[in-house]
């Protein structure tokens, strides 16, 4: 699995799919493979969706063989923040209290955008309860360590999204700033 890969910038793998030297199923699968190895030590997803994911990746891929126009992050991984909608799959917003939430039934209009520009949703990115504390933990889900020092919070609320992108984990998350989490 190459650094390289995983600490490269979005706009860099973008131009380089539609440049046809990179793969989105290669790349989905080196970022997929990185969260399945780092997510036990982190706990920054709270979900993978490595199916529609990987899906959407051979859908970015037949894209760019037929020559279609493509978004600015066509094939790009992006994690979600659990305070935002994901289309089939359940926000729980950090809270134990959602723990049975039904999947939802459509895109935040953010994600929605992500995915108009090309973007592969492939994971919910952890958030304290609500997004209402300056670090990520939570009866829910446990407390999600910064990749740098695993004895230090990567912050709040946002911090699942940012100890993923720290970790190489894809190169962007969405995160929300209600209270200045990524700033």
């Amino acid at each position: 699995m190459s650094d390289d890969l995983l600490f490269m910038p979005a706009a860099k793998a973008a131009a380089l799919i539609r440049a046809r030297k990179l793969s989105p199923i290669e790349y989905l699968d080196t970022v997929l493979a990185a969260a399945e190895k780092a997510n036990t030590r982190l706990n920054c997803f709270r979900e993978v969706m490595t199916e529609q994911a990987r899906r959407d990746a051979c859908a970015a891929e037949q894209a760019v063989v037929r020559g279609d126009r493509l978004g600015p992050l066509h094939g790009v991984p992006v994690s979600i923040k659990d305070l935002v909608d994901v289309k089939g799959v359940p926000t729980r917003h950090g809270s134990a209290i959602f723990e049975s939430n039904p999947p939802a039934a459509a895109d935040d209009v953010l994600v929605e955008r992500l995915r108009a520009a090309g973007a592969i949703v492939f994971a919910k990115a952890t958030t304290p309860e609500f997004g209402v504390k300056g670090l990520t933990d939570g009866p829910a889900f446990g407390v999600t360590r910064n990749p740098w020092n695993l004895e230090r919070t990567p912050g709040g609320s946002s911090g699942g999204g940012a100890a993923a992108v720290a970790a190489g984990l894809g190169p962007l998350s969405l995160g929300t700033d209600g209270a200045g989490s990524i700033r």
